[in-house]
């Protein structure tokens, strides 16, 4: 192990005796008492050394056996310390690319405060290199998303849709103007090739030689049309369901954007469990729904607002992350929604059916044993904490 304080954590003396690490509430740490030697030995700790050169430059500095040790473990068991060799194999390949560590170290940064164990940071990147991720739909926020996985790591993208690409299609982050009139998969395609910080990894690099593709880890339903994503039609989700693949939905619709639900088959509610509660609501629900569906309807541009649908592009890519990461995200179990002008946004449940065919009675139960439920809090923000 070579132990480094996290760098992305900025550092500041609150007062002679201790340090607060990080600004933000959510991750800001004080250490405490911290003489001068304990300080000057946490300056040591920046990744280019190993325990025994800590351990013996520790004894110059007049400090007893096993404070190394005890310092190192303090602070790692608080998450402020990384490991500059973590990762195994995978993260050696990646580290020899360094054109791609270097676009991608914000993201490493950012994943170092979030997942607090040594080396927990490089572990998640080098895990999205070997993730296979779908997205279904090419639009303002299709494409935005898939360009944005890819900028993140994310190895493996396939981009769905059809016809060809229209002006409105265009979106910064997205598909750019040189590609109105090209088939929208073959720019789509392209597009996530030009943003991902390398060419995707060997197999042998990955550690799944031999293996053959990974299955999708996740699909996002990202339809130009975003009725399609706000009332999504559960028959299109069948075969997700019959396969447990999870799937997100996302998009825009008149001016409101929506994120969520995001469904783990078997675990968490589904489009048809969103549509027999909201059926259950209103008793006209599935009369409106036939004639929204019918695809009779004159030919005009969607209400989809350039920067609205480059937000809910980012935020349906940030909820996929955190779950390829291995978190559950706030849109299981949920949606958020955002309307124009006021842009507020509102988080609506989306409970299991226990009428939905798609084993709901067994998913509440299991959304509770994962510790998510019918209802989501607004949660303080907390306070930092002290070690």
């Amino acid at each position: 192990m070579h132990p480094m304080m996290k760098p992305a954590l900025r550092r500041a003396w609150r007062d002679r005796q201790s340090v607060q690490f990080g600004v933000t509430p959510a991750h800001a740490v004080t250490v405490g008492p911290v003489d001068t030697a304990t300080g000057s030995l946490i300056e040591l700790l920046d990744g280019t050394r190993g325990l025994p050169l800590l351990r013996e430059q520790a004894r110059m500095i007049g400090l007893p056996d096993g404070q190394v040790d005890a310092l190192v473990a303090r602070l790692a068991t608080a998450g402020l310390v990384d490991d500059a060799t973590a990762g195994g194999p995978a993260a050696d390949a990646l580290r020899t690319r360094a054109g791609a560590l270097e676009r991608l170290r914000p993201d490493l940064a950012s994943l170092s405060v979030i997942h607090p164990e040594p080396g927990g940071g490089m572990g998640r990147l080098v895990a999205r290199r070997a993730i296979r991720v779908q997205v279904r739909g090419a639009g303002r926020v299709g494409a935005t998303v898939a360009a944005t996985l890819s900028a993140a790591g994310v190895g493996r993208i396939e981009v769905l849709d059809g016809g060809c690409a229209e002006p409105g299609d265009v979106a910064p982050g997205g598909l750019p103007g040189a590609a109105v009139g090209e088939r929208r998969a073959v720019a789509a395609r392209q597009l996530v090739r030009r943003t991902a910080p390398d060419r995707p990894p060997r197999a042998a690099d990955t550690g799944t030689a031999g293996t053959g593709e990974p299955g999708l880890s996740l699909i996002v339903v990202a339809p130009r049309d975003g009725l399609s994503a706000y009332a999504p039609d559960p028959a299109g989700a069948e075969d997700w369901i019959a396969t447990g693949t999870p799937h997100l939905y996302a998009g825009v619709v008149e001016a409101t954007g929506v994120v969520g639900p995001l469904v783990l088959p078997g675990c968490s509610a589904c489009a048809e469990c969103l549509e027999r509660g909201r059926a259950e609501q209103d008793p006209g629900r599935a009369r409106l729904l036939a004639q929204w569906r019918s695809g009779r309807r004159r030919a005009a541009p969607p209400a989809c607002d350039v920067a609205l649908a480059t937000t809910v592009a980012g935020l349906a890519a940030a909820h996929a992350l955190s779950f390829l990461d291995g978190e559950l995200p706030a849109s299981v179990g949920a949606r958020c929604e955002v309307s124009l002008p006021l842009l507020r946004w509102r988080s609506e449940s989306v409970p299991p059916h226990l009428d939905c065919p798609c084993s709901a009675e067994r998913k509440s139960e299991r959304g509770r044993t994962l510790g998510f439920g019918p209802t989501h809090e607004t949660m303080a923000e907390p306070s930092p904490s002290t070690v």
